[in-house]
């Protein structure tokens, strides 16, 4: 059968890209007001006397968690100068979710250890600079994302997170390597480790076999291991802005693989069995258009950083793949689309 092409729609990502310039300039605009009109915050942000006040700020948010649902305990900052995790948080071991991002905080305090019921810990978009190996003690830690973040290195100990399910390591921008002791991950359905330095699919994350959703794109791959197929429970596989030259045969043996996303630019071999799968494989086969050719001058405002252009296009090819998931398009064997130029035709 012949590959059947689906032109994307393009109005979706260029609203998207609308509603979040939108988004970032009320964000700013309520950030200011709020500043203005809080007399604690005006002392939080007072130069020379910041921790006191971050340390009393924090202590009601957790207050307030605990008073308003004893079950689903969170804790959520957004004091966007803060520098570090207050003393004063250990006596707050009960909480089971952090949600800490857009800050200054460059470690995780090593009295993490004792936050036993931790089950998600969300510190996206920090300036965290490496992990503590206490991180090892969290048994019952779900989620972990440090995305876009200063990390270079993992420590063996995170194998230790027996229950871990998703692991999102993205935008770090220096990773390269996993340590081994990772494979003890068999809960692990997610593994976000795009925007990298990675040259290849590490050992551990091969050996994660319950693995659904492996993103590894933006980085340094040149090829794929031959024995991908091991990862037989494989959902989504992006391989999109790396160096691949030719895709493995074993891909065709992961019957559970819908959907599979490479850059095409220097694609010089596929295998015919790849595009004319019967298992109802989505292959898509991208032209990577750099986002620099942007030249909108709100996206300028909010792009400031490499990172920050990395979270936009994952942010564009989110809606991709959902617009593509939510077609209603006709029974084929095999989908080939080619996206040609995506960015610079939005602008």
């Amino acid at each position: 059968m012949g590959h059947q092409v689906i032109i994307f729609d393009f109005s979706l990502i260029r609203g998207l890209w609308e509603a979040r310039v939108k988004k970032n300039k009320e964000r700013q605009k309520k950030e200011k007001e709020r500043l203005e009109k809080s007399s604690l915050e005006k002392e939080v942000f007072r130069e020379g006397e910041p921790a006191q006040h971050i340390t009393i700020t924090l202590s009601i948010l957790c207050r307030n968690m605990v008073e308003q649902n004893s079950i689903f305990i969170s804790i959520y900052t957004i004091l966007f100068n803060l520098q570090e995790f207050p003393e004063s948080l250990k006596d707050h071991t009960y909480l089971k979710e952090w949600h800490v991002s857009n800050t200054l905080i460059q470690t995780i305090p090593d009295y993490i250890a004792l936050f036993q019921d931790l089950r998600v810990l969300e510190l996206s978009n920090n300036q965290i600079n490496h992990l503590p190996v206490e991180i090892g003690h969290l048994k019952n830690l779900k989620v972990l994302n440090v995305s876009f973040n200063n990390l270079k290195s993992v420590p063996p100990e995170l194998g230790d997170c027996e229950n871990l399910e998703k692991l999102d390591l993205s935008g770090n921008m220096e990773i390269s390597e996993l340590p081994f002791e990772l494979s003890n991950l068999k809960q692990v359905t997610v593994v976000d480790v795009s925007a990298n330095k990675f040259h290849s699919i590490p050992v551990c994350v091969l050996r994660m076999s319950n693995l659904q959703w492996l993103d590894i794109s933006s980085n340094n791959l040149r090829d794929l291991p031959e024995d991908i197929d091991r990862l037989d429970q494989l959902q989504t596989l992006l391989l999109q802005k790396n160096k691949l030259t030719y895709l493995p045969r074993a891909l065709v043996n992961m019957s559970k693989l819908s959907l599979l996303v490479v850059s095409g630019d220097d694609l010089v071999e596929i295998p015919t069995a790849v595009c004319e799968s019967t298992t109802g494989l989505k292959f898509i086969s991208l032209k990577d258009s750099p986002i620099e050719t942007i030249v909108c001058e709100d996206t300028e405002e909010i792009i400031e950083s490499e990172r920050e252009r990395e979270q936009f296009e994952k942010e564009f090819m989110k809606a991709y793949i959902e617009d593509l998931k939510e077609r209603d398009v006709p029974s084929f064997e095999a989908l080939k689309t080619r996206l040609d130029g995506a960015l610079s035709i939005l602008f």
